[in-house]
């Protein structure tokens, strides 16, 4: 089997990605309606009546605005710890019981043959996680709203073979851009998000330790844009002597809609 996954959305304004197999097909956030989130799914070949589960990364709306409409409509059960459903409790509508399911970060479950595997991550929200998805050896990490490269996410994530990595800010436009002073300092900090600079770090470790796509994600249209977070991620490589696109596929996800749908093959024992 191949391990799929597809960006739907990938963006300040919303977050949605498709993650899936022959056996099991899974929505990791729903940051825009439910009826954009469907037509993109449909445009990738994703059936929602499909889906088994939504997975939460963490309570901001750009994650979650869609969740409640999703989960009554298609009966989906929703994933998130006991911190994210603190943090989302009254901003969902009403939810099933049978679909409220707690997680626990570093402890993996499974969906399908999917073995899932939530990780803390630093960002200004309760029980923020990450996550990755195993397959017969094909690993994918969705690894976005991060503050800072740490060590405790940096594991998780490492071994990958396609990696989500959130590139959302260029440094000199954030501090010249119109945001408060204070939303600034709120995204430069170490609950905040990953810089292109950030991501360049990460990615270079991350290829090193085996991934062979990079796919970058949850770009700030105000404080960013696709060409700045690929030339950025481009000179981090070359100066670590990666050759960009022969040694790792770069793509930048789509903020707007679906980036098309993308494959790992499982490496059988």
């Amino acid at each position: 089997m191949e391990l799929r996954f597809s960006p739907l959305f990938s963006g300040s304004s919303g977050n949605s990605i498709y993650v899936g197999c022959d056996d099991a097909h899974i929505l990791v956030d729903a940051g825009m309606s439910g009826t954009r989130i469907v037509r993109e799914m449909a445009q990738v070949g994703v059936d929602p009546r499909d889906l088994q589960a939504i997975l939460v990364t963490h309570a901001h709306n750009d994650h979650i605005r869609g969740i409640g409409i999703l989960s009554r409509k298609f009966n989906l059960p929703v994933y998130a710890t006991e911190e994210t459903w603190a943090e989302m409790y009254g901003k969902l509508g009403s939810m099933s019981e049978g679909n409220l399911r707690v997680i626990r970060p570093e402890e993996d479950f499974f969906i399908g043959s999917i073995d899932v595997m939530p990780f803390p991550t630093p960002h200004d929200a309760g029980g923020s996680v990450g996550y990755t998805f195993e397959l017969d050896g094909a690993k994918l990490a969705v690894a976005t709203d991060l503050g800072c490269v740490r060590d405790s996410w940096m594991k998780h994530v490492m071994g990958s073979d396609a990696v989500l990595l959130e590139s959302n800010y260029d440094p000199n436009m954030l501090d010249a851009g119109p945001y408060p002073y204070d939303l600034k300092q709120r995204i430069k900090s170490r609950r905040g998000h990953l810089s292109n600079d950030d991501a360049g770090r990460a990615a270079v470790e991350l290829i090193r330790g085996g991934a062979r796509q990079i796919i970058l994600g949850h770009l700030s249209k105000e404080n960013n844009f696709p060409e700045l977070a690929m030339r950025s991620m481009e000179l981090y490589l070359q100066q670590a002597g990666i050759a960009p696109q022969e040694d790792c596929a770069l793509y930048v996800a789509n903020r707007d809609g679906n980036t098309g749908m993308f494959s790992i093959s499982a490496r059988l024992e």
